[in-house]
């Protein structure tokens, strides 16, 4: 069995076109900013149960890669590239948590922000999959 089977029903359910809007997802069911930011909270837990699935699928698949050319560059590769992931999220969200200078929508658009980020980088984590 290949690691994208083994993914993939956790990946349905956490990414895909009908989830374009984290934010959108949780009003549909909610009404108030704190419900609509503990949503947020869950989905995110999700999106990063997922994430850590699919890169530790990616880190097998890099360590076999490296292990069968005897060249150890997939995984330092892998995790150079995951740190910059996750300090651009950091910087990228907290630049979107700024616009909102201090409003009751901040929590929001920064879950919000994280998820779509988290999703994204399951994506590009999936398609290198072998």
């Amino acid at each position: 069995m290949t690691a994208r089977a083994l993914v993939f029903p956790v990946f349905c359910l956490c990414a895909g076109p009908a989830l374009a809007d984290p934010t959108l997802e949780c009003s549909v069911t909610v009404a108030s900013q704190i419900e609509i930011v503990e949503c947020l909270t869950a989905i995110d837990a999700n999106v990063t149960a997922a994430l850590e699935q699919v890169l530790s699928f990616a880190r097998n698949a890099a360590e076999q890669l490296d292990a069968d050319t005897g060249r150890p560059e997939s995984v330092p590769a892998l995790e150079a590239s995951q740190a910059a992931w996750e300090a651009y999220r950091d910087a990228q969200c907290g630049y979107i948590g700024s616009t909102w200078a201090g409003g009751s929508g901040t929590g929001s658009a920064i879950g919000a922000c994280r998820i779509e980020l988290a999703r994204d980088r399951i994506d590009a984590l999936f398609a290198s999959l072998p």
